[in-house]
């Protein structure tokens, strides 16, 4: 339980650092709407993700793992579509969001692991 509330935090904290390093990425709104949007990408990241990964397997081992960003990218792009105060504008600032998300994710499920 303790491990889910951080990934969710962990999500949302991801999420405002894109907002503060990538140009073009927005949160529209307060605390809520940060933690909201980490829900939905937490969701995401656990329901549709592995489904992607099982079927992307032949390509991401061809790609030695770079395609598994390009499904990173998709979840991220995945929040902007469903939830209306996550603006992305365009491919370049969703490929720098994705890089800061994954890395700020990485970090997060370190802690997530010495939680547990």
């Amino acid at each position: 339980m303790v491990s889910i509330i951080i990934r969710i935090l962990g999500n949302a904290l991801a999420l405002y650092a894109a907002v503060w390093l990538v140009p073009g990425v927005a949160v529209l709104g307060g605390i809520e709407q940060y933690i909201l949007a980490g829900v939905v990408l937490g969701l995401l990241n656990t329901a549709v993700k592995p489904v992607l990964k099982l079927l992307s397997m032949p390509l991401i081992i061809l790609t030695l793992g770079l395609f598994a960003i390009v499904i990173n990218a998709l979840m991220i792009w995945a929040t902007d579509y469903l939830v209306d105060f996550v603006v992305i504008q365009d491919v370049t600032a969703l490929v720098w969001a994705t890089i800061v998300i994954s890395i700020v994710n990485v970090i997060i499920s370190i802690f997530a692991k010495i939680a547990d």
